[in-house]
């Protein structure tokens, strides 16, 4: 399991039924420049919108997207933007768009609304089609766009091994040989990132990308950027907002991340968050008669101990497949992204300590946050080159042996797996990162809304108030959600999506210090 990607969760937990919808740096000193200008020979070009094919191998497959619920068609079409913002005369590469039409009257619409599912990596033309329904009422007075953000998808993908390795090397390595395992892969990986994607891997970082966003704004017409970022997606705005702060129009920013923290700290806070986010589904499951143990505390301290058994000794299914202690976190880790999740991970629990783990192995399967540094997924090496861009900081084998005590005081569950996966992601990376943190300051820029979950696990809600203040005085306003799993509008509280709505729809910000509270879960489950 690498280090957790701040993204939706994208996948449909069929025993669950649930529906869902699918950190990252500026650019070198002289990209951060204010207020810089996206204009050079692209800022000219006319897009052609056309029929949306089905998405590619690189943005997760699938089939075609099929018309909204008024007939309304996707559109697709492909941007070219400068390789190189601090070279614009030089060569482009193309970004991928999509784009669904307003349904209201034209002289309601306001303009274009951009979506950032975060990750990064996630691929924008093939998560928005699946998120539309959810924000089917901003439609009516936007055209809903997103995009596959450069070296992600149909933009430039990043490709780097070609048959990756099913179960990984062991996510929290025991002895040598794990650890020379895990390190040879690491290396391997990054070889095969520089010898199949080289060219465009020093140009993937979120200012770049940020740049890439104010053509988009200028090429659709709008004379301001609105925006939704979600997750990684709130520090791509952060970072729009520091470049083009007199250009922010109505912006939400959903699963709010820290931008003070580096690679290291960032890792730690999401150990701690998702601890916390362990016990407090401990606390729920307790109170259900949970067959996980007789309290909140006698839970987690058995899940910690089954992690440890299962590291070495793991645990088979009648299928003959066998849960491993990564296989275990990575499906708790997928189920604690959504509060709807929690009912499926209690079974889990109950059948894998009465022997079964067959209903955890497909929690792992369907939810799991990839097990070890390979997991099949064609976003991965899309994250990898994006976070090794954008990050300046490069950690050794000394640093993480260093670290991990603290990691395991963060977490005794995650803690060790986030400090060998996070520390080590970039190592022997063939470019150096651009920055340690990034740069969000504003002054000058419109509200922005700033949607922090008390409960969240992977973007923890302290990083919300974090935000505001580097964003300036009078740009960030904080929202508070009360509920738990990742991000607050996509669970559809009806708080939060009205609050959102109304600020988007009509320009009217919630009141200073609003709380929303989050929906306790349906009985029966």
């Amino acid at each position: 399991m690498r280090h957790m990607r701040l993204t939706l969760p994208a996948v449909l937990l069929a025993t669950a039924t649930l529906l869902t919808c699918a950190l990252s740096g500026c650019g070198s000193s002289s990209s951060q420049g204010r207020g810089a200008s996206s204009g050079n020979g692209t800022s000219g070009q006319a897009l052609d919108w056309h029929a949306c094919p089905p998405p590619t191998a690189l943005q997760g497959g699938g089939e075609a997207p099929q018309p909204l619920t008024d007939g309304t068609r996707w559109q697709c079409t492909t941007m070219r933007a400068p390789a190189d913002w601090d070279k614009p005369s030089g060569k482009t590469i193309g970004i991928e768009l999509i784009r669904a039409r307003s349904s209201g009257r034209p002289q309601q619409r306001i303009g274009s609304l951009f979506f950032n599912f975060g990750g990064p990596g996630g691929s924008g033309v093939a998560t928005l089609p699946g998120f539309a329904p959810t924000v089917e009422k901003l439609r009516t007075r936007y055209d809903l766009v997103s995009f596959d953000p450069r070296g992600v998808g149909g933009s430039e993908g990043v490709r780097c091994l070609s048959t990756p390795s099913e179960d990984g090397p062991d996510s929290s390595p025991d002895d040598g040989k794990e650890i020379a395992t895990l390190l040879d892969l690491r290396r391997r990986q990054a070889a095969a990132c520089e010898s199949n994607s080289g060219g465009i891997l020093p140009y993937v970082t979120t200012t770049q990308t940020a740049r890439d966003m104010d053509l988009m704004r200028q090429l659709l017409g709008d004379d301001t950027l609105h925006y939704f970022g979600m997750s990684y997606g709130t520090e791509l705005g952060g970072v729009y907002a520091h470049l083009f702060p007199r250009k922010v129009g109505r912006a939400v920013l959903d699963g709010v991340v820290d931008p003070t923290q580096n690679q290291r700290t960032r890792a730690l806070g999401q150990a701690a968050g998702f601890q916390r986010a362990f016990e407090h589904f401990a606390t729920w499951c307790a109170g259900e008669d949970c067959g996980a143990g007789s309290d909140a505390k006698d839970i987690v301290r058995r899940v910690v101990d089954l992690e440890a058994r299962l590291d070495d000794h793991p645990m088979a299914a009648r299928d003959g497949k066998e849960l491993t202690s990564q296989a275990l976190v990575a499906a708790i880790t997928g189920a604690l992204y959504r509060h709807e999740y929690w009912p499926i991970l209690r079974v889990a629990l109950e059948a894998t300590f009465k022997g079964d783990p067959t209903v955890m192995l497909d929690v792992a399967q369907k939810l799991g946050q990839s097990a070890g540094a390979r997991s099949g997924d064609p976003s991965d090496d899309a994250y990898q080159a994006i976070m090794c861009a954008d990050r300046s900081d490069r950690y050794t084998l000394a640093d993480v042996k260093t670290d991990l005590p603290e990691f395991r005081r963060a977490s005794p569950l995650f803690g060790p797996t986030m400090a060998w996966d996070s520390l080590l992601l970039c190592l022997d990376w063939p470019i150096p990162g651009a920055v340690e943190r990034p740069r969000v300051d504003a002054p000058g820029a419109s509200p922005v809304l700033l949607v922090g979950n008390t409960g969240d696990p992977a973007t923890p809600y302290e990083g919300t108030a974090v935000m505001a203040k580097a964003l300036g005085a009078g740009v960030g306003v904080p929202l508070t959600f009360r509920g738990e799993g990742h991000v607050a509008y996509a669970t559809g509280n009806a708080c939060v999506v009205s609050t959102v709505n109304t600020y988007l729809l009509d320009g009217k910000l919630p009141a200073p210090g609003t709380v929303c509270v989050g929906d306790p879960l349906p009985e029966g489950k």
